[in-house]
């Protein structure tokens, strides 16, 4: 059986990583899918958080990285699969989670949303914390795989 766990992974963390290595260990094939398209203000281009995203998942053997533009669930019929993979860490994640959950079904009646809780260490971990630590110029080796590390402190480093 195939999953997708969709995202922007703007950048990838530990905790995308964990929920991704929970995620392998129970279905076949995952499919991380790297949205191009976001609302929200990115701060690594498309194709950089792909390269990053294939990087940090280079030990997962069943784990594909794939981007994807317009709809999750579209992107899911054209990968022949029927099951969404996304992070909860918080009440407050729930909520929007349930929110996305219940549009995809309306949109793809097919396509089901499974929930997976990381493990304690990345409960309070999220990808715009990072970049806020990143911009304070924080450690953030508990908090990002090494690659990302490197790409926040070139990334900056350009800024200034």
């Amino acid at each position: 059986m195939k999953a997708i766990y969709p995202g922007t992974f703007d950048p990838i963390t530990l905790g995308h990583l964990n929920i991704l290595e929970k995620a392998s260990k129970i279905f076949d094939e995952v499919i991380l899918g790297v949205a191009d398209y976001t609302a929200k203000q990115n701060y690594f281009d498309p194709l950089e958080r792909f390269e990053l995203c294939q990087t940090c998942t280079a030990h997962l053997s069943n784990v594909k990285v794939i981007r994807f533009t317009g709809l999750v669930v579209n992107f899911a019929k054209e990968q022949n699969c029927r099951i969404l993979i996304r992070g909860l860490r918080a009440v407050s994640d729930f909520e929007y989670e349930l929110s996305l959950a219940l549009h995809n079904v309306k949109l793809s009646p097919e396509i089901e949303t499974i929930f997976l809780v990381p493990s304690l260490r990345y409960m309070y971990l999220s990808s715009s914390m990072i970049r806020q630590l990143a911009d304070l110029d924080a450690d953030l080796n508990d908090f990002v795989p090494p690659a990302v590390a490197k790409a926040l402190k070139q990334k900056l480093n350009r800024k200034s």
